[in-house]
């Protein structure tokens, strides 16, 4: 299931109760959602963190899901691998929420409830900062890779081509003649083997020879005396071929290959190390969220069920949620009648300004463990 609903209620045995109720007729599965005892403080505290506690909770899952659509962005061809590396503490998610402990090492309980929120806002706010940081390192890396790829391919008039042509296509080291590449549109390369020779006489004759063929256009080669180089261009222009301007140099044609070499490697490179770091912050922000989930159950279970504190939180995985909604607000009809029905009209004046948009007579919150876009 892609939904879990966590929900409180007074009293030491809601799990065993609910149990009882929702077994019978398979209507979920329960699991004790553990959250320890953590220190209440004031009541004006309290409600000025469900607040806040309400912004951090839409934050970080914003945060997760940015996680998840970078991680499947640059997965490119391989996005079925998404699901299979969405790991929490090295389990499913569905694991992780159904086992959940709360991190005593790195949100002390005993600290105040607005310290323990503070320190999960500034955790995901830096992972946030890095994850721009590295995205915009690696962006940078894979178009400067696009770059040098695009001119590789596409339309003879405007590619690259040094991976097309070879020594022998040129004459080199001549003091009077030159080689110059010519694009022909496929239409017309009769015509330029028929005229080539005849548009200026220092044309050498025989000397094309067609190199490259696509869909639109052909590459020759031609050599001439270099002083005819200029009156040949204009020439060539007047019947639609197209002289590109190319100077052969094994060197050059090297340093290309190897820059795209070294690209590609340095991308791979950075993509595995970028898609480890993704997968392990992932992971940390997925442990920081459910805490936030647990701190607002707890907030809000004190401002309904009041003091000394005496709530059990469980873990619903719903298998028929309508029937399961039904019986809830049967269950705990007794704790507030008049909001069984579960309608928005029906929530508490001041609520609505705490981002509270499904009121029940039980505290409820909802976790959406289904982050990825399925519609891409």
């Amino acid at each position: 299931m892609p939904e879990y609903w966590i929900i409180s209620a007074p009293g030491p045995q809601t799990l065993e109760k609910l149990n009882n109720a929702t077994k019978p007729n398979n209507v979920s599965n329960n699991y004790k959602f553990h959250i320890p005892d953590l220190k209440v403080g004031t009541l004006d505290t309290l409600v000025g963190l469900t607040d806040d506690l309400g912004k951090i909770d839409s934050y970080v899952e914003a945060i997760i899901k940015k996680l998840v659509s970078y991680m499947e962005e640059i997965l490119e061809d391989q996005k079925e691998m998404l699901k299979e590396n969405l790991h929490v503490n090295n389990v499913d998610l569905c694991t992780f929420l159904t086992r959940f402990s709360w991190d005593m090492a790195k949100y002390p309980a005993r600290q105040p409830l607005m310290h323990i929120a503070e320190i999960i806002n500034k955790q995901v706010q830096q992972i946030e900062a890095d994850l721009k940081q590295r995205a915009s390192a690696y962006n940078s890396l894979k178009t400067s890779l696009q770059n040098l790829e695009r001119k590789q391919t596409g339309s003879l008039l405007l590619r690259s081509l040094g991976d097309l042509v070879k020594k022998e296509h040129f004459v080199l080291d001549s003091e009077y003649l030159t080689t110059l590449l010519v694009v022909v549109p496929n239409p017309l390369s009769k015509d330029w083997e028929k005229t080539y020779e005849s548009l200026h006489e220092h044309v050498v004759p025989r000397s094309s020879q067609k190199i490259f063929e696509d869909n639109e256009h052909s590459l020759y080669n031609v050599s001439l005396f270099k002083k005819a180089v200029e009156v040949f261009k204009q020439k060539s222009r007047e019947k639609k071929f197209v002289v590109r301007e190319f100077k052969y140099s094994e060197e050059e044609l090297a340093s290309v290959k190897s820059q795209h070499a070294k690209l590609k490697m340095d991308k791979s490179k950075q993509l595995s190390v970028l898609f480890r770091w993704l997968k392990v912050n992932f992971s940390e922000c997925f442990v920081a969220w459910i805490h936030v989930k647990a701190l607002r159950v707890f907030v809000e279970s004190v401002l309904r069920y009041g003091l000394p504190v005496n709530f059990q939180a469980v873990l619903l995985e719903p298998l028929k949620p309508k029937k399961l909604r039904e019986l809830l607000n049967k269950f705990y009809s007794h704790l507030d009648s008049s909001l069984a029905s579960g309608q928005i009209e029906d929530i508490p004046g001041g609520l609505t300004s705490f981002g509270v948009e499904e009121y029940y007579p039980y505290v409820y919150f909802k976790i959406n463990v289904d982050l990825t876009d399925d519609k891409k």
